[in-house]
């Protein structure tokens, strides 16, 4: 490994504690590096917060260092517009650094190489690329929503040994195939996305909240609650309309938009947005959905659907990311939603990417990236 790859690793590491606070911003550390030792450090730790550069200055000179003349490592090209916070390319420019590392470009219209030209103007020394495939896996989510438009989404069931994603006879301790530990991590896992989509059927069969409740936790930003309805089969008593936790967006049909205005009225008077889209085989038409869902500024999206919008995600290949929690059970014929049945004839075999596997309990969760590689 080398001196530069060293720093970046470094700074990569950094940028991941930031996971599930600064979305949809990216993730970013920074490195200060000075006569080969490091006197300043910091990431981008929450949404609307400094810059993972602003935090290793005020680091590095809380701890009685001068940056001028140093280098910095940073995992992405720093920004040279002003959002909630300043540009970091006057930043860095004002601290007299001497050289900037950056593992990647930043792919928005608004950074996408004008950053890296505003630090060359004022003859700082750039490097471009050290880490960078690692920098993109970090920020896929980011790098999707900023070239495509459209969400990054995430497939997350809970499922028996032999694949049974319910219960036959729920038992009387509740209906949940997964641990407590394993739902509580389900609910961390919420909390690093912008929307949480299921069908109505779920609604229907569980009446979940769909929010995030980690204890001693604030949730500034909730993220929103889809529902997948295209003939408007949302029971008014749910508690996605009853209660006020997050907001609530309906997805249907232009087809029943125009047949139940009454419906939709009623929805809208409830404080539940509702979106139309086109049909595909008699349902919700789903890359429209995540086009829409894109332009609402939907970077990342959890899919918790049943088999059935499971499924029809994953056939269509419209999933970046899964999330499986194993429980040590067989249902055999107790159990039912057989997702593997439910993908019977639809789409390739694909390998995961980027696994980690992690026991929670007596659970086993499984999470890899689905590459895709005819996008």
């Amino acid at each position: 490994m080398s001196t530069h790859e060293h720093y970046m690793t470094l700074a990569l590491e950094l940028a991941a504690g930031g996971i599930g606070a600064v979305e949809p911003n990216p993730l970013v550390g920074c490195v200060i590096v000075k006569d080969n030792h490091i006197i300043g450090q910091g990431f981008h730790e929450r949404f609307g917060g400094p810059h993972a550069e602003i935090n290793a200055l005020a680091d590095c000179r809380k701890k009685g260092f001068d940056p001028a003349g140093a280098t910095v490592y940073v995992a992405l090209e720093p920004c040279c517009h002003t959002g909630k916070t300043g540009p970091c390319t006057q930043v860095l420019t004002e601290a007299k650094i001497a050289r900037v590392v950056a593992a990647v470009q930043d792919p928005s219209s608004k950074v996408a190489g004008k950053g890296f030209a505003k630090l060359h103007q004022a003859g700082i020394e750039v490097v471009v690329g050290v880490c960078e495939s690692e920098a993109k896996r970090l920020n896929a989510p980011f790098f999707k929503h900023a070239k495509t438009g459209l969400p990054w989404v995430i497939a997350k069931w809970a499922q028996s040994i032999d694949g049974r994603l319910s219960w036959q006879n729920p038992p009387l301790h509740g209906h949940w195939i997964s641990n407590e530990k394993s739902r509580l991590d389900g609910r961390i896992l919420r909390k690093r996305t912008q929307a949480i989509l299921v069908g109505v059927n779920t609604i229907i069969s569980d009446n979940p909240r769909l929010t995030i409740r980690i204890p001693e936790t604030i949730i500034d930003r909730p993220p929103l609650r889809v529902v997948l309805d295209t003939h408007l089969r949302m029971p008014w008593d749910s508690h996605l309309i009853t209660t006020p936790e997050a907001p609530t967006l309906i997805v249907t049909s232009r087809h029943t938009v125009q047949t139940e205005p009454d419906k939709v009225s009623s929805l809208f008077s409830a404080g539940v947005d509702v979106l139309a889209v086109n049909e595909k085989d008699r349902r919700c038409d789903l890359a429209d959905v995540l086009s829409e869902l894109g332009l609402r500024g939907i970077q990342q999206l959890l899919v918790e659907g049943g088999p059935t919008v499971l499924s029809a995600f994953l056939k269509d290949r419209l999933v970046d990311e899964v999330c499986i929690y194993i429980a040590p059970l067989i249902l055999g014929a107790g159990g039912i939603a057989d997702l593997s049945a439910a993908l019977a004839g639809g789409g390739a075999a694909e390998k995961l990417s980027n696994v980690k596997i992690q026991t929670l309990d007596q659970d086993v969760k499984i999470t890899g990236i689905l590459n895709h590689p005819d996008r």
